[in-house]
Order: C-alpha cells, then sequence, then structure tokens
C-alpha cells in the first residue's frame, strides 16, 4: 500500500492546513513531527521554545486522536528518520508547508530535497505565509501576498474519513519527545509566558478582537499599554497554531461588524491587518537573502562593529544593568515573561548598537532566546535595521530616557519590574544615578550599590557612534550595493527600477517604518 507522510513543522494546527487537506483527499497519510537534535542545539533557541512547542504538540496530538488519526513524533534528523521510515515502511510522496526559518532548517530542507530526487519522491511544499519561494522581484509582492490572503482558509479536513497509517514495529526511532535535559537545553522557562497550543491561540484572537482592539490604536508604543493593546498572537503565528490567513479574515470579519461611529476602532483593526502585511515582508527578507541572519546587509558595514564587541557592555545588557532604568526594565520584563512590545524592542537593539557598541549578531542570539515568538525572518531583518547595516534603512536612533518620559512618565512601568526604583522620588525618575548623596542616603537608594550606575555616558556615546555610522553611510563606494539592496528587499507598490534609483538618488526615506508586532 503506498502512503504520504503529512510533515509538520511551524505549523501546528489542523484548520487551514493546505498540506494536510491536500494529502488526505489523494489517500492515506502518517502525520509526523520530527524533533532535531541539531536544530534544539543552536543558539538562537532556549527551553521556552521547546515547552511552548510540547504544549501545542499535545493539543495536535490529541485533535487527531479524537478523529481516528494519530501524530508520530520521532526524535532524529530529518532526512535521517525520513530514510529510516522509507526503509522500512516505504511511502511515495511527503506534504508540508514551506518554512523561512533560520539557516540549520535551511540547510536540513536542501538535504532532504536532494534525498527526495534520488528516490523520486514527490515533495509537495505549501505556502505558509504570504511568503513567495523563489520571488524574482519585488514588484508585485503586495499583489501576491493579497491572493494568498484573500481566498478561503481550507477547512479542517473530515478526518473520521482519513485513512491513516501507523508505524511498524520495525521503527525504531524514539517516539516520545525528549526532555529539555536530554536536549541539552537551560532549564529556565519564563514563568509569566504565554502558553501553547491552537485553543490558546483562538481565546487570544477572540479577546484581542472583541475585548482589546479598541485600544490598538495609540496603545502599542507604551510597556504600560502594550501587554493588552497589543494582539500577542505572535507566538501563535510563529509556531502556527493560528494561520495567518485565519487572522485576517477574522479580522476582517469584525470590522464589518463594528458600527459607523466606531471610527478609532477601526483605523486601529485597519492597522493591524498591515501589520501582518509587514510581518510577511519582513520574512521575505530571510526568504530571499538567507545570509541576512548571519552577515550584514550591506557588507560595506562589515568590520564596523564585529572586532570591537565589548563583553563587559553586553554583559551590563543582559543581566538589567545598564543603569538606564526603562533599559533595566525591559530586560526584566522580558525574562519574566518572553515578551515585549515593538518599541521596547527596538530600543533594546538601538541601545545595544548605539551608545554600547555591540555588533548585532550576538545580541540578537540573546534576543532570540528572550523572544517566545521568535521568528528568524522578522527577528534578523529586524535586529539589521534597528543596527544601521541594511543600508538602505534610515537609522533610528532611540534615547533610552526620551522613550522613558513618553512612555513611562510617571515610571509605574520601571516601578513594577526594578523595585529598588519604587525608593527613589520622582525628581529622578529617569536619571537617577545624578540624584545627590543626601537623597540617595534619604530614600535609601545608594548608586552603585541598589541600582547600577550607568555603564557609558549615553550622550556622549550615542553622538560618538552617530558620527561612526553616518560617516561611513555617507561615503561614495556605499551607495552603489545600496540601490541593489533597495531593487530587492525594498517594499514599493509597482514601479519601475529607474524610478526606484531615481527616488534613491534624490535621498527619499527608503522605506517607512511601521510599529510591528516583532
Amino acid at each position: 500500500m503506498t502512503y504520504s507522510i503529512v510533515w509538520f513543522k511551524r505549523d501546528l494546527r489542523l484548520h487551514d492546513h493546505l498540506a494536510l487537506h491536500t494529502a488526505v483527499g489523494r489517500g492515506p497519510v502518517l502525520c509526523l513531527y520530527v524533533v532535531e537534535p541539531s536544530l534544539w542545539a543552536q543558539a538562537d533557541v532556549a527551553n521556552q521554545h521547546y515547552q511552548f512547542l510540547l504544549e501545542s504538540l499535545r493539543e495536535l496530538y490529541s485533535a487527531l486522536r479524537k478523529s481516528g488519526g494519530q501524530l508520530h513524533i520521532l526524535t532524529g534528523e530529518v532526512t535521517e528518520v525520513f530514510a529510516h521510515i522509507f526503509a522500512h515502511q516505504p511511502f511515495s510522496a511527503i506534504y508540508s508547508h514551506e518554512e523561512t526559518g533560520n539557516d540549520v532548517t535551511y540547510q536540513r530542507d536542501i538535504a532532504l530535497g536532494r534525498w527526495c530526487k534520488i528516490r523520486q519522491i514527490e515533495w509537495h511544499e505549501f505556502a505558509q505565509f504570504g511568503v513567495v519561494r523563489c520571488l524574482q522581484n519585488r514588484d508585485d509582492w503586495q499583489a501576491k501576498w493579497n491572493a494568498h490572503n484573500d481566498v478561503a482558509c481550507v477547512p479542517t479536513p473530515d478526518l473520521s474519513r482519513a485513512s491513516f497509517v501507523g508505524l511498524m514495529p520495525a521503527i525504531s526511532l524514539p517516539q516520545l519527545p525528549p526532555s529539555s535535559e536530554e536536549l541539552q537545553l537551560d532549564g529556565y522557562d519564563p514563568p509569566k509566558r504565554q502558553r501553547g497550543g491552537r485553543r490558546n491561540g483562538l481565546i487570544t484572537l477572540d479577546s484581542f478582537l472583541h475585548e482589546r482592539s479598541h485600544q490598538y490604536r495609540g496603545g502599542i508604543s507604551s510597556p504600560l499599554s502594550a501587554p493588552t493593546a497589543c494582539s500577542r498572537l505572535s507566538p501563535y503565528l510563529s509556531f502556527g497554531c493560528l494561520s495567518l490567513r485565519e487572522v485576517v479574515h477574522a479580522t476582517r470579519e469584525h470590522l464589518a461588524a463594528l458600527p459607523p461611529t466606531a471610527e478609532r476602532h477601526k483605523k486601529g483593526l485597519n492597522s493591524f491587518i498591515s501589520r501582518l502585511y509587514w510581518h510577511c515582508h519582513f520574512i521575505q527578507k530571510l526568504e530571499s537573502e538567507p545570509e541576512i541572519e548571519y552577515r550584514n546587509m550591506h557588507r560595506g558595514y562589515d568590520g564596523l562593529r564585529e572586532q570591537e564587541f565589548n563583553q563587559a557592555h553586553f554583559e551590563a545588557l543582559i543581566s538589567a544593568r545598564t543603569g538606564w532604568p526603562l533599559v533595566d526594565a525591559c530586560v526584566t520584563m522580558l525574562r519574566e515573561t518572553g515578551w515585549l512590545n515593538f518599541r521596547m524592542r527596538a530600543m533594546l537593539v538601538s541601545v545595544a548598537a548605539y551608545p554600547l557598541w555591540l555588533d548585532w549578531r550576538p545580541v540578537g542570539l540573546w534576543l532570540a532566546r528572550q523572544f517566545l515568538d521568535y521568528e528568524p525572518g522578522i527577528h534578523w531583518s529586524q535586529m539589521q535595521m534597528q543596527s544601521g547595516t541594511t543600508g538602505m534603512n534610515v537609522p533610528r536612533i532611540y534615547n533610552p530616557i526620551k522613550q522613558a518620559s513618553d512612555h513611562d512618565p510617571h515610571g509605574h512601568f520601571v516601578r513594577h519590574w526594578l523595585p529598588a526604583m519604587r525608593r527613589v522620588p520622582d525628581t529622578w525618575l529617569f536619571e537617577p544615578w545624578r540624584m545627590p548623596p543626601d537623597v540617595q542616603a534619604a530614600c535609601g537608594v545608594i548608586v552603585g550599590v541598589d541600582i547600577p550606575e550607568p555603564v557609558v555616558d549615553l550622550e556622549l556615546a550615542t553622538r560618538i557612534a552617530k558620527t561612526r555610522l553616518f560617516d561611513l553611510r555617507k561615503q561614495p563606494h556605499m551607495q552603489a550595493p545600496k540601490l541593489v539592496i533597495i531593487e530587492k528587499h525594498g517594499s514599493r507598490k509597482k514601479t519601475s527600477s529607474k524610478a526606484r534609483q531615481h527616488s534613491a538618488s534624490k535621498k527619499q526615506p527608503d522605506i517607512v517604518q511601521l510599529e510591528l508586532d516583532w
């Protein structure tokens, strides 16, 4: 009997799952998830990702069992797992969604593709987001995104009539997920992180649309309002518990049901839909150029920071000891929850890249482990954008003192996450290191003991960093590569290459920077 394997990856759901729907309609299937030790050995993954994955897999397993099927969870390297199954239980095809992941998953897919070609096994891959594989240019990308998300969601197939295949006893691979200890993952799991699974994703979507989305417009920038104003759907999209298309459709349906008087609410939801577009726009960059995970998008910035990495600055950042209260509060929140809103993420990267003068790659690996919703395409594109190495984006440098004044003016956020700051008088809230000795003694907060001194002089270090970056940026040899990058990655409505080069030569902004639920 011939059969197909449905390979689940970062698409842990049954609804709007085109790979599963298509395979079930063509004959018997074996549903498979592979825990890959090499993937979990990488520096961009953490125990919180694995625990979220396990929570999602348990729910998917139960959903398949209720329909008479089974999700087989094997441990091993993907090509070796498929080869082992094929040797004992030959199959004719693999069905899966396309994945734009880190370099390990990219190389793994290349290896599996070669293996399938040699054995004449058909591997059918389907688009997961509005990301286009083998994209020739960006001219029609927006139309392609719309086409992907305008069509109806694929319904959950009638699995009661499907023919499921089990694994034969000869398959000797481990069939229980390994523990985090067996994968040698650090045991820390943020106590206040979101929990995995499609059910939690749907609850989050429903609460956003019906209870929280009226806060979206104007509420996503401040770390005080953002935890409820933002959708909080990002980890469920990253792990595929929800499909992006179903989120788009649900939001459009809710928009259509709002009364005409809900103008602000409608603007907020339309902004949210636009950010789902930008979500895919950034993933497309990594799909089109996988190297941006580990090298500068504009090679003219090679050597800008790499050889000057200051480990003491890095340790101060990751241990929430920079001395700038908003920065340290954000790092503390991130450690406890696995989440921050976009503006605060951008501020962290900006502080790392400019006053601390840290290369984006080590900082990016640390942040990837901190972000529960780590999505490589968005993450590495944003790391480079906020660090000023894309060559096409006007650098945005965030001042953490100004950000605190703008978005936490009364210190509620900082004082929540940094208990020592609760004793600091309001006058010194944004720059507590400037408190005179008598004020420190009176409030019981000694700078350098209870709270850290700033690791560098913020104004001076930022000024030096800006000078170094912009002096390099305006060099003549930096201009030609910039045009190539804009042609390849720039967001645009359909325009001619000549028009885009003319626009770039006039030094207009290359791309509008939007807030993302990064």
